[in-house]
């Protein structure tokens, strides 16, 4: 099931189908203190979610698509430790209340205060 206005793609001599379903759109925000690729350092990360599916309309694999603020390690976002809350649309929640919550928690205005030391846009897929 596609959007209007997504087009499918080929790869490889494959149809690719972007799948916006309720149930495949995916948002997450997560905010913690992380090394995957250096020192440790906290890390905001907002991240979509969509569901490819093959010319069979079968699902395929899932690309995410990252924003990621990083910011030197301070024991303000230590302190914070780690959250995590995903949204998809056919969860019956109100995605705006959802949108809110992350800024509505104490963390957000330590965050809120610093500027981060680097900002990554990037897409994975598995």
């Amino acid at each position: 099931m596609l959007r209007q206005g997504l087009e499918p793609k080929r790869r490889n001599g494959v149809t690719i189908h972007a799948s916006l379903t309720p149930d495949v759109d995916g948002l997450l925000v997560h905010y913690g203190t992380h090394a995957f690729n250096g020192p440790p350092a906290f890390t905001l990360d907002l991240t979509r979610q969509f569901e490819i599916s093959d010319s069979d309309v079968d699902h395929d694999h899932y690309v995410q698509v990252h924003c990621e603020l990083k910011y030197e390690l301070a024991p303000a976002l230590e302190a914070l430790g780690s959250f995590g809350s995903w949204f998809f649309h056919d969860s019956g929640d109100d995605l705006e209340e959802w949108a809110q919550g992350p800024t509505e928690r104490a963390a957000w205005a330590t965050i809120h205060r610093l500027k981060p030391t680097e900002i990554s846009v990037y897409q994975e897929q598995g």
